[in-house]
């Protein structure tokens, strides 16, 4: 396996491994590896099927379900296609998906929260020989180590509430996004859950910021002013450019990305007519706070 770091931020790209096969224990070691030190991982020229990828992405934990509210692949359900391309009057993928600062999942309970994405572009827009439809990502780990001593002494043992429906309502009010509201029903089975505002890493050991603008409500025992001041200045601080890093995408590209050290946005400046197709897993962390199923693997 050989790692090409993208000398920025974020970001490497491993050739010489092919996704197509089963990966071995030692192999996959390699990968977990690489992306706690790198969090973006890309692998060119390699347009696996979705039976491929679901086989990938188990690997590194419990794949979600889609919800039938979303386009999934047909016969392999833990597999969702993003999309812009209609047909015969239809979409056939999410088009608005990701299209805001967020970092999946972190609506769940523990240990359902996201741990990666795998992503494999079968459809790139393209304008003047440039890729568009990139996917910006921010480290949520380089930009702990730069908030204030205070800061971090005040928020050691905090907590956040996340709220799916905060993100849902959000796309549909400012991202003029064609998706319904949300029934009491759907909220219901969607419930608020509660995560330390500072998470340490389960491969690197280090601290990160896991809050992010998508999902998280509230500080747990602040009063509502307080909590978004300090929300929006986390916010902030992590949006600032030196821990931003962009993946211009090419067709073949399976991108695998580690959501609990990264907020990622796709980037929606492509038109309806430069199609876009992204195919998806997405994988709880219920392996990787194992501590026995990471020291096997890494140590």
């Amino acid at each position: 396996m050989i790692v090409n770091p993208s000398g920025e931020v974020l970001g490497a790209s491993i050739s010489s491994i092919d996704l197509r096969q089963p990966l071995s224990d030692v192999a996959f070691s390699g990968v977990l590896q690489a992306l706690g030190k790198y969090a973006v991982l890309c692998f060119p020229d390699q347009l696996i099927s979705p039976k491929q990828l679901t086989q990938l992405s188990a690997r590194f934990g419990e794949l979600q379900l889609m919800s039938t509210s979303l386009f999934n692949e047909p016969g392999v359900p833990e597999v969702s296609i993003l999309s812009n391309i209609v047909q015969d009057g239809k979409p056939i993928g999410a088009a608005d998906a990701g299209q805001s600062w967020h970092t999946d999942m972190t609506y769940n309970a523990f240990p359902q929260v996201g741990f990666v994405n795998v992503l494999v572009a079968h459809a790139v827009p393209m304008r003047e020989g440039k890729p568009l439809g990139g996917t910006e990502f921010t480290s949520t780990a380089r930009a702990y180590l730069d908030l204030p001593e205070g800061i971090k002494a005040q928020l050691a043992d905090a907590t956040a509430v996340h709220n799916w429906g905060m993100y849902w309502e959000m796309m549909r009010r400012e991202k003029g996004s064609s998706r319904p509201p949300l029934t009491n029903e759907q909220r219901s089975q969607r419930p608020p859950a509660t995560h330390p505002v500072f998470l340490t890493h389960p491969i690197t050991g280090r601290k990160v910021i896991y809050v992010n603008p998508g999902f998280t409500e509230l500080i747990v025992g602040m009063d509502s002013t307080e909590s978004q001041f300090i929300l929006d200045f986390l916010f902030a601080h992590v949006l600032k450019p030196q821990y931003r890093y962009v993946h211009k995408w090419k067709v073949g590209d399976v991108l695998i990305w580690d959501h609990l050290s990264t907020w990622h946005n796709a980037i929606a400046d492509y038109l309806p007519s430069e199609h876009r197709i992204m195919k998806r897993c997405q994988v709880m962390a219920n392996k990787i706070f194992d501590k026995d199923f990471v020291a096997t693997l890494i140590n």
